[in-house]
């Protein structure tokens, strides 16, 4: 049965779960997405790939600075939906947008919560070593993420996944359930109060590799957060962002050094357990290249401190 529905979401993510749900014949009356903000070296204003999307779709798109005051909840209600799809939004949904629609406000959230609620559950699942992550389609309560989940679906991590990977397949999956739910209205069961955890909105300051920190974690942080917001550390004084390492076993280590030092002329960096060999890497200004083609123009003798 088709639905008269609002979506509410931002980044691209949330973009396929929007084409999924026009695809399958629902009525989108209107999209709720974050205003176009400077971005680029020229600052140019740049829409969300939510607010492109529902352009290319020929949708109605608002974007509210916020959500407070009964004007804006006024012309929500008056909506007149059947619910309201979440994915990403990116602002807190008073009670008065949770409390309009008949069936409530639907969230997809990319992990199996209570798992990982917050703002970047795909990368702490893969920075905390999780074997596995998921999506919970959950009905929104006043809470950060604690409403009564109605579906929820595995998705394994490897030992070689990156968000990157992830992000897509997490996002296919999230419209798939999203439709089952519209379609089944499932029971919606409370979360366990037990395996809560939060994953806060990141920053470029969560880039920083601290040598100090084992390998292992290392290489987890960089599978992370690459592309955004990126990895890096310093080599004379200079930033050099990371883009790709593997871990060196510590009985394969070519020499001895303290966390951060290179301990051989190919970017191999010792850290607090094990070492990071680093594989591709970048200069300010000056494309990523593999590390082989960074040593030719700028060696980088064992013994170097980094960081």
């Amino acid at each position: 049965m088709a639905l008269r529905l609002a979506f509410m979401g931002s980044p691209d993510f949330a973009a396929p779960i929007l084409a999924a749900l026009q695809g399958a014949g629902h009525a989108v009356v209107a999209v709720y997405t974050q205003k176009p903000r400077p971005a680029g070296r020229g600052h140019a204003m740049q829409r969300s790939a939510v607010h492109r999307e529902a352009e290319r779709l020929g949708l109605m798109v608002r974007t509210p600075d916020r959500l407070s005051g009964e004007e804006e909840a006024a012309a929500f209600a008056a909506l007149d939906l059947d619910a309201a799809v979440v994915a990403a939004y990116g602002l807190l949904l008073p009670k008065p947008f949770l409390d309009a629609p008949r069936r409530g406000c639907l969230n997809v959230h990319a992990s199996l919560l209570p798992r990982w609620r917050g703002a970047a559950p795909i990368q702490a699942a893969i920075m905390a070593g999780d074997a596995q992550t998921g999506v919970s389609i959950m009905r929104m309560d006043e809470g950060l993420d604690t409403g009564p989940v109605l579906l929820a679906e595995v998705v394994p991590i490897g030992p070689e996944t990156t968000t990157a990977a992830l992000h897509p397949v997490l996002s296919t999956l999230g419209a798939r359930l999203m439709l089952r739910a519209l379609a089944e209205n499932p029971p919606a069961r409370p979360q366990p109060r037990d395996g809560v955890t939060y994953a806060r909105k990141l920053t470029r300051a969560d880039g920083r590799m601290d040598w100090w920190l084992p390998a292992a974690y290392l290489a987890r942080q960089l599978r992370a957060l690459t592309p955004w917001p990126g990895c890096w550390t310093s080599l004379g004084g200079v930033t050099l962002k990371v883009h790709a390492a593997h871990v060196v076993a510590a009985k394969d280590l070519p020499a001895e050094g303290g966390p951060g030092v290179t301990l051989d002329g190919v970017l191999t960096v010792a850290c607090g357990e094990a070492a990071l060999r680093l594989t591709r890497v970048q200069l300010p200004g000056r494309a990523a290249m593999d590390a082989a083609e960074f040593l030719r123009g700028h060696a980088v003798p064992a013994g170097t401190k980094l960081g």
